[in-house]
């Protein structure tokens, strides 16, 4: 990853193409190795193998180790975001399908603007932003609107997966706020592999005391979830993640974080083609609205 402080408009557009279509694409590989592998072991596995093998990278790169303060808090970010963020994701996609699950943490924009404090003096002066962010949320309640979560005896199990996972995309707004912001040392590729480690074994330890492992039978794992492991592995934490932590270092959070916008595109559509879920013309307008959205904060950002 370059250091210069005006990296190339080539790399920052390629780093956004990975956010925006590779991580569209994790949703249904994590419904895919859901439905055998328990989802705190299948996270804490994910993540895990993805730090360890950044980690080595790394080193080899000849990245200096942080020094201790500092990686207690890029572990402390990286559980906020990836084991509780992250991860209430593969809790809620045994319950819910893999498109409405992106549509959820199409949020995250929203919860940027209102906590990253520093950025208010802006964001809340800047109309085309408010604007840019109420469209996109606008477009995200017509989609949710079409799955009918919340009708009258709707299934509980629905309703819950929909507030843990929201609370899972405040954790990850605050999380990415605080790796922003905090006194850390440490390359962003360095810093990402000692987040995604300390998210694995937090994961794993949670899935111990939860009892997924006493009740895992690893005789019924088919190649199918063992490749939905490894998409997310390689190419959804390790390139995608890295792309994620070194934009946060030279674009505003709330820019950033429209990748969620553009999520629920290739999510849906890709839930509709592989996993056989429903695609209305309703969502597909509002795909439309969402991606609008978009466009508007990222205007606004390059006018500034």
């Amino acid at each position: 990853m370059p250091t210069e402080k005006e990296p190339s408009k080539t790399l920052i557009i390629a780093a956004f193409a990975a956010l925006y279509f590779v991580w569209g694409s994790t949703y249904v590989a994590i419904i895919i190795g859901v439905g055998e592998l328990p989802p705190f072991l299948f996270a804490g596995l994910r993540f895990f193998l993805a730090g360890m093998i950044l980690f080595g990278f790394c080193r080899l790169k000849g990245q200096k180790v942080p020094p201790y303060s500092s990686i207690t808090r890029i572990s402390i970010s990286g559980i906020i975001m990836l084991s509780i963020g992250t991860g209430s994701v593969f809790w809620v996609e045994q319950y819910i399908p893999s498109g409405l699950s992106a549509i959820i943490v199409a949020t995250v924009p929203l919860w940027f603007v209102l906590m990253d404090k520093r950025q208010w003096g802006f964001h809340l002066r800047n109309k085309w932003i408010i604007f840019g962010l109420l469209i996109g949320f606008a477009g995200v309640l017509m989609l949710f609107a079409d799955k009918k979560v919340f009708s009258i005896g709707g299934d509980q199990l629905q309703i819950i997966s929909f507030f843990v996972l929201l609370a899972g995309t405040m954790c990850w707004a605050m999380g990415s706020i605080y790796s922003k912001y905090a006194k850390i040392e440490g390359a962003p590729a360095m810093r990402a592999a000692i987040q995604m480690t300390a998210a694995g074994v937090f994961s794993l330890l949670l899935s111990g005391i939860t009892g997924e492992w006493a009740h895992m039978d690893w005789g019924k794992i088919t190649y199918h979830s063992v490749l939905a492991l490894l998409y997310l592995v390689l190419i959804g934490s390790v390139v995608a993640y890295m792309a994620y932590i070194w934009l946060l270092s030279v674009r505003p959070a709330s820019q950033v974080g429209t990748y969620a916008y553009v999520n629920p595109v290739v999510a849906v559509f890709l839930g509709w083609f592989f996993v056989k879920e429903p695609l209305s013309l309703q969502q597909g307008i509002a795909l439309v609205v969402i991606l609008t959205g978009v466009i508007l904060v990222n205007l606004a950002k390059e006018r500034k």
